[in-house]
C-alpha cells in the first residue's frame, strides 16, 4: 500500500455546496422550531352589555414584543383598527372611533409575550371577530367576542280571559320563552311574540291556557342558550283561578276573581 504524506484531503466544490445547503436547512429547521405562535381561546368569549372584558392571546414559546408593532383590528369596519401599538406606544391615530378610550394592551404583561386585549364597557357593536396581527414575526390570530343582554327586571305576569301571560324585556340575543308543568315538561303555548326594540334589545311574550292537569303549578322560563343565560318565574294558582265569574260580577275585570303566587328565581 502507497502513502502519500504531506498531502491534505481536498473537497471538491460539490461537497461544500452540499454542506452548505446542509447547514442553511439545520438553521432553517432550528428557526422554525422554536418559533413563537398565538395560543387564545378556541370557545367564543361571551360578555354582557357593560362588563369589562379580556380577549386572550398569548405567544408560546414567550417572549417580548413590548417594543414591536401589535395589530388588533376588526376586518368587517372601516377603519378596522381596534388598538395598535409600535414602538412600544399606543399608536391610535386609525383607530376606530367606536372604541376610543375603550382599549389597552399591557405593556408589562407583552414583555412576557402576552398582548390580551382589554375592551372596557362592552356594547351590542362590539361582537365581532377580532385579528392580532405581529408583522416582525409574521403570525396572527383571531378571537370571537359574542355580546348579550340580559333582563335586569322581573318577569312580568299577568292574567285575563284567555290564560297567563308571561313577558321579559331587556335580551339580546332575541331568547326563548318556554311554559313548564310542575314535573318540568314544555307545555303547549300560544306563539312567542317577539319585538325589537329601538336600543336593539328584545321583548318576548306568550300567553299559556292553565288547566287543573297542570297540578296547578307552572313555570314561565326564559333563556338564551348563546349567552347561557336563564330567567325563570314560578307561578302556583289557586283553584278561586278556575271559578267563572257570576253573571252579577261580569263587570268586573276578570283577574280580580283570579288569585295566583309569584315565585321569581
Amino acid at each position: 500500500m502507497i502513502h502519500l504524506k504531506g498531502m491534505k484531503p481536498q473537497l471538491s466544490v460539490f461537497t461544500v455546496l452540499v454542506l452548505q445547503d446542509a447547514v442553511v436547512f439545520l438553521l432553517l429547521t432550528h428557526t422554525y422550531a422554536v418559533q413563537s405562535e398565538f395560543i387564545g381561546s378556541a370557545q367564543p368569549i361571551v360578555a354582557m352589555v357593560g362588563d369589562d372584558i379580556i380577549l386572550p392571546l398569548h405567544l408560546q414559546p414567550a417572549e417580548d414584543v413590548s417594543d414591536v408593532t401589535v395589530e388588533w383590528a376588526r376586518p368587517d369596519l372601516d377603519p378596522r383598527f381596534v388598538h395598535v401599538r409600535r414602538d412600544n406606544v399606543e399608536f391610535l391615530i386609525d383607530q376606530n372611533p367606536l372604541y376610543m378610550g375603550r382599549t389597552s394592551v399591557n405593556k408589562n404583561k407583552a414583555m412576557c409575550g402576552n398582548v390580551s386585549l382589554k375592551l372596557y364597557k362592552v356594547k351590542l357593536s362590539d361582537a365581532g371577530t377580532y385579528r392580532c396581527f405581529i408583522p416582525d414575526l409574521h403570525i396572527d390570530s383571531t378571537v370571537q367576542l359574542v355580546v348579550g343582554g340580559v333582563s335586569s327586571s322581573a318577569i312580568q305576569i299577568s292574567i285575563d280571559n284567555n290564560g297567563v301571560v308571561c313577558k321579559s324585556n331587556g335580551w339580546y340575543p332575541d331568547p326563548e320563552l318556554l311554559w313548564l308543568d310542575a314535573e318540568g315538561k314544555i307545555l303547549s303555548a300560544g306563539p312567542t311574540e317577539t319585538v325589537r326594540g329601538p336600543d336593539d334589545l328584545y321583548t318576548v311574550s306568550s300567553r299559556v291556557t292553565v288547566e287543573k292537569r297542570h297540578s296547578n303549578n307552572i313555570t314561565c322560563r326564559v333563556q338564551q342558550s348563546n349567552i347561557n343565560q336563564i330567567r325563570e318565574t314560578q307561578i302556583k294558582v289557586t283553584e278561586s283561578f278556575f271559578v267563572v265569574p257570576s253573571p252579577s260580577s261580569s263587570t268586573v275585570h276578570s283577574s280580580s276573581a283570579w288569585f295566583f303566587v309569584l315565585w321569581q328565581f
